[in-house]
């Protein structure tokens, strides 16, 4: 073989001088991997939704369902992955007089590069929609923590009918209290105590001692009790309702925390998987790699085979 003038064989100094990375072959994979990704990912929301139920002890428990997510989402960055780290080693352009270890090398950039462009991909079309959901279910449970004193008696207030929305309508009530406060209508008088309620409850939740008063006088002028009697069915009623607020807040706060521990599993899950994922690309590609180095080309008079050494 004829050497040139530099000393080198022509086939060792064209590999020198090109580039070292087959964008053909990485993009070949990549599109493979993205595409069997979506498809693994489809078939995974319909066997989830076939398996949840909507009625109480049937279906699949929530605990169940995130492990079996987890399991899908590591097999499916297998799969995908493996697929695509294949392609790309096996599609890339043979490099000739070349140490094993840097072939070996290559073939591992390729298969991880095909797998950074494919997660890119299907980050730029799932992983979006996604963190917005995780975000907004987090978002919504301290939005219920931070509201649930005021939801729970603006609640109240609109079953007894009245405008409790108003934030001054506490003060405009106390320009018209009488020791002896006059017959009013039930709703009129839901509306007062539901204002009193509210305004007790989102400021420092103890009830000041004239509106403890004045509530009593309500009482004891609709049902005959007296006033002593008046106060302590106040004082229960508004000790009820103080734990119904509590318990509400406790129950958004447990809702807050367990989202966000969801979020945070989910979150170091898929990294795991990802990682899972990018392992097996570049497995994948130093084998498709070895695969295309080992095919033999045959040369005839007539036409050119291939034939892969067994």
């Amino acid at each position: 073989m004829n050497r040139s003038s530099d000393g080198f064989y022509p086939a060792a100094e064209e590999s020198s001088t090109l580039s070292g990375v087959s964008w053909g072959a990485i993009f070949a994979g990549a599109a493979a991997a993205a595409a069997l990704s979506l498809i693994l990912v489809l078939l995974g929301f319909g066997l989830g939704f076939s398996a949840v139920s909507p009625w109480a002890n049937e279906g699949v428990s929530a605990k169940g369902l995130g492990i079996s997510t987890i399991i899908w989402l590591a097999a499916t960055q297998i799969v995908a992955s493996g697929l695509g780290g294949y392609i790309a080693g096996r599609l890339r352009v043979k490099w000739a007089y070349m140490h094993g270890d840097e072939v070996y090398f290559r073939d591992t950039a390729h298969g991880f590069l095909a797998w950074c462009v494919a997660t890119l991909v299907t980050a730029t079309l799932v992983v979006g929609s996604v963190s917005s959901i995780v975000s907004g279910g987090v978002e919504a449970g301290a939005n219920v923590v931070g509201g649930a004193t005021s939801a729970a008696t603006q609640a109240a207030g609109a079953a007894a009918g009245n405008t409790s929305s108003d934030q001054y309508g506490y003060f405009v009530d106390s320009l018209f209290r009488d020791d002896r406060p006059a017959a009013i209508s039930d709703d009129a008088a839901r509306g007062t105590v539901t204002r009193i309620f509210v305004r007790s409850l989102s400021n420092d939740g103890q009830l000041a001692a004239e509106d403890r008063t004045y509530l009593a006088q309500l009482v004891a002028q609709r049902t005959n009790l007296t006033q002593a009697d008046a106060e302590r069915r106040v004082d229960e009623v508004y000790a009820r309702t103080q734990k119904a607020v509590a318990d509400a807040k406790l129950a958004a706060q447990q809702a807050a925390d367990t989202a966000a521990k969801v979020a945070a599993w989910t979150s170091l899950w898929m990294f795991i998987a990802l990682l899972i994922g990018a392992f097996f690309a570049s497995f994948a590609a130093t084998f498709g790699g070895r695969r295309r180095d080992a095919v033999v080309y045959l040369e005839s008079d007539a036409y050119v085979t291939t034939v892969p050494v067994r």
